[in-house]
């Protein structure tokens, strides 16, 4: 699809309110990543700011959405281990506080402490990094190489509810065969959670 369609289609969704479904392609690079956005702890953070030697780690994220409560401890296990590995980690709010009030940054300072993550949680006030990286759900995932490429996009294992009944763990693995040099058997899965409160 040519550029020029692909901004006429982001343009005309942002008049009706909506985003298409446009998520980057594996091996393409980072959007937007000197872009700043304000995180839980006052400090201005751009995706850029923390990359990693290994490789970056973008989730897609919010407060009260029931599929980020239901995969919160795992996704920062998988973060912050993703971290002691060598990888830049950073979530990322896109929704809208007009839409969703209760995704501000003194809600986002509480889940953080009490998940605790030992990484960046920022609020993307306007959503531009959302339509840039064509995220639409949370959480969603996009882990980078360490040449900024796009190696994995999706969920974050087979079994939101149920953690005991997980077989598939699809972003930890991810990280764990970019973290050992090796290529990701399952790079691409399908997102599964709550819309993102665009900003419009």
């Amino acid at each position: 699809m040519k550029r020029t369609t692909i901004a006429m289609m982001l343009f005309a969704a942002l008049l009706i309110g909506s985003v298409p479904a446009l998520a980057l392609d594996l091996g393409a690079a980072i959007p937007m990543a000197d872009k700043e956005m304000k995180a839980t702890d006052g400090s201005m953070v751009s995706v850029e700011s923390v990359a990693g030697e290994k490789g970056t780690l973008v989730v897609f994220s919010c407060v009260h959405c029931p599929y980020v409560k239901a995969w919160d401890d795992r996704m920062a296990a998988i973060a912050n281990d993703a971290k002691k590995a060598g990888f830049g980690v950073i979530f990322i709010n896109s929704n809208s506080t007009k839409k969703s009030p209760g995704d501000g940054l003194e809600q986002m300072a509480e889940q953080a402490k009490k998940q605790g993550y030992g990484f960046p949680y920022v609020h993307d006030a306007n959503s531009e990094m959302a339509v840039a990286f064509g995220a639409t759900r949370t959480p969603e995932a996009f882990l980078f190489d360490g040449t900024g490429k796009l190696a994995y996009h999706g969920t974050i294992d087979d079994n939101a509810q149920e953690p005991d009944a997980v077989e598939a763990t699809y972003l930890k693995d991810a990280v764990m065969s970019l973290s050992e040099g090796n290529s990701i058997k399952m790079a691409e899965t399908k997102a599964i959670g709550c819309s993102i409160k665009f900003a419009s």
